[in-house]
């Protein structure tokens, strides 16, 4: 079995979605593996693991010496929060090493009530910059997961201003869209990515005027060539993705890895080169190094093909019954994991090879070129054309599930470690023992008789007491008052030691419940308690989201209380020249800081910030953590949270008041049942909802070759796609803006006194914006808009 690396500074860390792929990580020589519980965990259709299970991955794991990190990055609603306080307390006893989120509100909750689980920020934080790193410093983070957008450069001016871990993908699925900034799941299915239900859209085909293409689909990262260098940078653990994968892709990639990073740098090109022939064999995409280079490599995304996972094997020659006939492209073996993709964009069903006959005889083996049958569990749902792709072989790592489970339940818990005194005297043995707060007194009747020869010791009753019966207990210290010279028969020593410690082992259980349940209990009084639905009252002034400084002439308009403007050059220029005009309405002008600041453009930011206050300027509304760190005293300012910052608990709004925001906004994707319910607590913090706006589906730091913006996509169901790449990002918009507009009343009856309108795409004057306005001030619904999951819920 390979070992796991030598220099503690890196880490290989592996995906485990199952138990087989936990131990061919282990197999495989990983440092650190990361896996999700079935709740909570951004990979929901991952297997997953019970609490239970849990307990016992972490003991094995350290059993070995590796760590065991737990995945948790998912927006929580705020009635899965008493849930997730009972998930903490128990992770926080099976001590796991550390815990992935992205929900402030877990942060908050942890940080408060379970400080000894260490943090890592989950590459769903979108932290892209030196500024971002250190907000999560303030905030008690160990361990930073970077956004998969930066350059070698950026990660190494990254860590020259940083402490804190820093973690980055170097292999797996390759997300187009900027992780945290994806809405496309959610706005076509109500399966949200954030909350780890991804129904991958961009994977699918889309039509830009005649021509199919997979726009969104990129090829999977691999980025092994790089490890030293990401080394050189400051990156101190490697993270494979994968726990959507099988055991024996996590068993090839886990080993390829390793094999670099444990070679002598004399040997290290030729090791790469190694690796990558190994790599051949885990039945990935295309492979891209991603944007590492600090360039866009030309195949990190390929319209032209299609994106999904596998060798491919051939087409289908002709079908009978359930059974498909093909020539293959690769050997086949019985055993092997394939995947048959209809030409249509339907997804593609998958299937182990049970059957593989070679002209009339059935085979186990059959090489490229041989025209095989081969039987499917399938009938009907495929025709002749349709591709059959090879994803896995089953023979790098054959442990069977059965084998695991057999495995994972030989592993034996930390044990609760026993402080034992013994006294005796006049025919009476006293024992009184303490274990995690537990403490017991017992006192026996002996048989004591004068000694002759070798008198009862301290090493016989320490020898006979360290025996104690119990899994979940192991004598920790023992000690012993002055012992008369006698001898007690040993089948009465062993009577008094099961006696006893079965009865502190029912003591200790007793006790660690009660100690548990009263921790939960203190945790849970924690929680804000719902009260009475209170309206805001009637209509009060909108807030709107300007396309540009000539939209400011909304300020003029008494049903507009405030005028929301980009933060761009361009604005504050214009702003500038109308500073004499606009000077008395200055304190109704917010900047709208943008999203993604990567860190060479921080210094700018910063500057123009500074000039912002220097002219009076004080309301601004932030759409990342990093935002936080452009004002030393928020106390100065009017700070608002952006929907970028996304609220989906009570906790996560007093994480944000507690970093000095006073207003926080409801997601774009959230419900009204969850938005009732956040709205319900009293965080002393103004909520703000936006009824209007375009919908960014995805943003991406990959542009869009040869479209420019407007350019409309469309999918086989109709849904339409716009691209906008001005901000220097590629933004996919839905085909309809979103609207909650007919809803108004009831959002303020709720309790959200701020609405806002997001006119940045269409501008205040156009018709477009016009009818916008008038709907919102009559609180009436406009035609071709969707309220996304406002109705039919958040998955």
């Amino acid at each position: 079995m390979p070992t796991p690396s030598s220099n503690p500074k890196l880490e290989l860390l592996a995906p485990a979605g199952s138990l087989e792929a936990f131990f061919a990580a282990l197999e495989a020589g990983a440092d650190a593996i990361y896996c999700g519980l079935q709740e909570f965990s951004a990979r929901a259709k991952a297997k997953n693991f019970t609490l239970a299970e849990m307990e016992r991955l972490s003991a094995c794991a350290h059993v070995q010496g590796r760590r065991l990190y737990v995945t948790m990055n998912t927006l929580v609603k705020e009635a899965e929060l008493p849930r997730l306080l009972e998930v903490l307390a128990a992770l926080a006893v099976f001590r796991v090493d550390g815990l992935i989120i992205q929900d402030l509100g877990l942060c908050r909750l942890v940080r408060q009530h379970f400080p000894e689980l260490p943090l890592h920020a989950s590459t769903q934080m979108t932290i892209h910059n030196a500024a971002g790193v250190k907000m999560l410093e303030r905030l008690g983070f160990v361990r930073a997961v970077l956004a998969r957008e930066l350059s070698l450069d950026e990660i190494a001016a990254i860590r020259q201003q940083t402490t804190i871990e820093l973690e980055h993908f170097v292999h797996g699925a390759l997300c187009y869209s900027i992780s945290g900034h994806c809405l496309f799941s959610s706005y076509l299915t109500g399966n949200s990515g954030n909350r780890g239900r991804c129904a991958q859209p961009c994977r699918r085909r889309y039509r830009h005027q005649t021509k199919d293409g997979f726009y969104f689909s990129t090829s999977d990262l691999s980025a092994i060539s790089l490890v030293p260098r990401l080394a050189a940078a400051g990156v101190v653990s490697f993270k494979i993705e994968g726990r959507m994968k099988n055991a024996e892709y996590v068993s090839t990639v886990v080993a390829a890895y390793r094999t670099v990073l444990d070679a002598r740098p004399a040997d290290r090109p030729q090791d790469i080169k190694a690796a990558e022939e190994r790599l051949t064999e885990a039945f990935g995409r295309s492979t891209t190094t991603g944007l590492m280079k600090g360039t866009v490599p030309a195949g990190i995304a390929m319209p032209t093909t299609k994106g999904g996972i596998g060798r491919q094997l051939g087409l289908i020659n002709k079908i009978q019954g359930n059974a498909i006939y093909l020539t293959t492209d690769d050997v086949v073996h019985v055993g092997d994991r394939l995947r048959i993709q209809p030409q249509s964009d339907l997804a593609g069903s998958a299937f182990t090879v049970q059957e593989l006959v070679l002209g009339q005889r059935q085979v186990k083996r059959a090489e490229s070129g041989s025209f095989v049958r081969i039987a499917t569990p399938f009938r009907g749902l495929f025709q002749a054309g349709d591709q059959v792709y090879k994803v896995a072989t089953g023979k790098a790592f054959t442990l069977s599930e059965e084998a695991c489970q057999r495995r994972l339940a030989a592993v034996e818990l930390s044990p609760t470690e026993v402080h034992l005194s013994v006294s005796c005297q006049a025919n009476r043995l006293r024992l009184a023992a303490k274990a995690a707060g537990c403490r017991l007194q017992e006192e026996y009747e002996v048989e004591m008789l004068p000694a002759t020869d070798s008198p009862l010791s301290r090493q016989t009753l320490q020898r006979t007491f360290a025996k104690t019966g119990q899994a979940a207990m192991s004598l920790a210290t023992f000690s012993v008052g002055t012992l008369p010279p006698v001898v007690i028969k040993p089948s009465r020593l062993n009577e008094v030691r099961r006696d006893f410690y079965a009865t502190l082992s029912q003591r200790l259980a007793s006790t660690l419940l009660e100690q548990r349940a009263a921790r939960l209990e203190a945790v849970r009084t924690s929680l804000l308690p719902a009260r009475p639905s209170r309206s805001v009252g009637g209509a009060s002034a909108l807030t709107v989201v300007a396309r540009g400084s000539r939209d400011l002439a909304l300020l003029e308009n008494q049903d507009v209380g405030q005028v929301i403007l980009p933060l761009t050059p361009e604005h504050i220029e214009a702003v500038a020249k109308q500073a004499a005009q606009i000077k008395p309405q200055q304190a109704r002008i917010i900047w709208d800081v943008p999203a993604i600041i990567f860190e060479g453009e921080w210094r700018a930011l910063q500057a123009v910030v500074k000039q912002l206050r220097q002219a009076g300027f004080s309301n601004f509304r932030l759409n990342n953590l990093s935002h936080f760190h452009l004002f030393d005293d928020p106390a100065e300012v009017r700070l608002l949270a952006g929907p970028w910052l996304y609220v989906l608990n009570s906790q996560a709004a007093l994480a944000l008041a507690e970093l000095g925001a006073q207003q926080f906004t409801l997601s774009l994707e959230d419900d009204k049942n969850n938005m009732a319910e956040v709205l319900a607590r009293e965080v002393n913090l103004a909520a703000a909802v936006v009824a209007y706006s375009p919908i960014a589906l995805l943003t991406s730091r990959i542009p869009m070759r040869a479209m420019r913006s407007g350019a409309l996509l469309e999918a086989d169901s109709g849904q339409t796609i716009r691209l906008d790449f001005a901000s220097g990002l590629t933004v996919a918009l839905a085909g309809q803006d979103f609207s909650l507009l007919g809803h108004l009343q009831e959002l303020r009856q709720m309790g959200c006194g701020e609405i806002v309108i997001d006119l940045s795409a269409t501008g205040c004057t156009s018709k477009r914006g016009q009818a916008v306005l008038a709907a919102a001030l009559a609180d009436q619904p406009l035609a071709d808009t969707s309220c996304f999951n406002f109705e039919r819920g958040l998955a």
